[in-house]
Formats: structure tokens, C-alpha cells, sequence
């Protein structure tokens, strides 16, 4: 499982999300297959994920993701990502 951060700039809106399939799921975003709050953003760059061994604790995660300080959220990405790069192509 993973629980996972898309973007579509340098400290712009980010959405949390949680997938057992992060390929797919980044795949979906980028070709805005998936109608809703990452398409009508244009959130399309994956910069963070995480991965979890189990379904339960990935989505705990993602909710407790959700309910931090925006500041949390990006000091996480910028440890893993400090450039925001798109981290699609490392995981295909």
C-alpha cells in the first residue's frame, strides 16, 4: 500500500491520496482519468510517497496526512523531494 502526495507546482495544491497501486493510480492523475478534485486542480505530479505493508495503516496514515499543518505536509516532501521533482518516471 501506499499513501502518496501529487501536486501541480512547487508548493501548490496538494492532494493525499492512498493506492495499492501507486503506477496506476499516478498514471490516472497525470492523464486526468479520474474526474474530481485532481483534475479540475491540474494535480498531475507525484512527490512524495510512503510506502505500508498494511491497508489499515496506510489509511490511517493518509487521514492523519490529511489533518497536518500544511507546513508538516511539504517539510516531508522537501526530506524526500527538495527539488519537487515528478517521481513518476522512478517508479515505473
Amino acid at each position: 500500500m501506499y499513501v502518496y502526495i501529487v501536486t501541480n507546482h512547487k508548493h501548490g495544491t496538494l492532494y493525499i491520496g492512498v493506492t495499492n497501486n501507486l503506477v496506476r493510480r499516478t498514471y490516472e492523475h497525470r492523464n486526468k482519468l479520474i474526474e474530481g478534485f485532481t483534475k479540475q486542480h491540474n494535480l498531475t505530479k507525484l512527490v512524495y510517497y510512503e510506502i505500508w505493508q498494511g491497508e489499515l495503516e496506510a489509511i490511517e496514515r493518509e487521514k492523519k496526512l490529511k489533518k497536518a499543518y500544511r507546513k508538516y505536509k511539504i517539510s516531508l516532501i522537501e526530506k524526500q523531494n527538495p527539488d519537487w521533482n515528478d517521481l513518476y518516471d522512478s517508479i515505473v
